[in-house]
């Protein structure tokens, strides 16, 4: 099964603060923030929800297919895609604007504050999974990972899923707040999966009015609920699997890790392996990110992945 990974293509800029965000916040101030932090460290690392989570499953053996636009800055990514044999025949170019780009501090306790540019993002909704697009023709049915994008393109591709029978992952993510009730409904009800952080899934929750146990019978066949290095819940209408977190060897950059684990959590439930499984292998993708600064520097072999998911988990992984 060929995996089709929406989202976004761009470029990660990546700041260190040595203090606190915790330090510099007064509660009592929310309404009025203003703030500013002295970086230590700056870098420019490739990044976009779509393409770290393509380059995680690439590297587990999957075969992702990219749909995204990219800007007029999109050759050392473009490199990079054909070095790890990802296909960019799904990518739009576009003159006009730049990649995407992220700007990121992270402070000492690893908590961060980013804001993304779009760029070319914007025009990710005049893209489409139809099975007419040139290069998404397949023979097997695909999977779809509606990333955070653009909010009318993620509405789009909510779309056509339902329309041509695509099961999907549905991760809105930081454009919660941009779909109305009924929009984030629809998605959601039709979704084999969804997944968000623990503050993504209450948001989910209050905009909806609902409890967390209606959201768990409203349609999605599994919730994934990411808790960074506390690990994850993995939720369908009968179990809670609490999946540990892997141990890195080092913290250098946590910038990435939610993608990866999703990369690896896909490659592991597309195989057909139980849930607890799944999720260690998204858990163990994600410390290989933690440990490098950027979102896909890091690099693992299938057997360099496997006896790291033995050392974590004291089970045998066949990939």
């Amino acid at each position: 099964m060929k995996e089709i990974v929406t989202g976004t293509l761009g470029y990660d800029y990546i700041m260190n603060f040595t203090g606190r965000f915790a330090d510099r916040i007064m509660p009592d101030k929310l309404h009025q923030i203003s703030l500013s932090f002295f970086a230590d460290k700056l870098s420019k690392n490739l990044g976009g929800t779509a393409g770290n989570l393509a380059y995680t499953l690439k590297l587990l053996g999957a075969e992702p297919y990219i749909v995204a636009t990219a800007g007029n800055d999109f050759s050392e990514y473009r490199e990079f895609l054909k070095q790890h044999g990802i296909p960019s025949t799904g990518i739009n170019e576009v003159s006009d604007e730049p990649c995407g780009s992220y700007h990121v501090i992270t402070d000492s306790d690893d908590n961060q504050i980013g804001a993304f540019y779009t760029g070319a993002t914007k025009y990710n909704k005049e893209l489409s999974l139809s099975r007419s697009t040139p290069g998404v023709e397949v023979k097997d049915t695909p999977f779809v990972i509606i990333g955070p994008n653009d909010p009318e393109a993620m509405k789009k591709y909510v779309t056509e899923c339902q329309k041509l029978g695509y099961p999907y992952m549905y991760d809105p993510a930081f454009q919660i707040g941009n779909f109305s009730p009924e929009e984030l409904r629809t998605a959601i009800e039709s979704s084999e999966l969804l997944i968000g952080n623990d503050y993504e899934i209450s948001l989910i929750e209050q905009k909806l009015e609902i409890s967390h146990e209606e959201l768990l019978v409203m349609g999605p066949k599994v919730v994934i609920t990411t808790l960074g290095s506390k690990g994850a819940i993995v939720e369908t209408r009968k179990e809670a699997i609490h999946i540990k977190p892997a141990k890195p060897k080092n913290v250098s950059d946590p910038t990435g890790a939610g993608d990866a684990f999703r990369g690896g959590f896909i490659a592991g439930y597309l195989r057909g392996f139980d849930l607890l499984v799944a999720g260690q292998m998204g858990a163990v993708a994600a410390v290989y990110t933690v440990e490098k600064y950027g979102t896909v520097t890091h690099h693992y072999t299938k057997e360099e992945f496997i006896k790291r998911y033995q050392e974590n988990y004291h089970q045998t992984l066949e990939l």
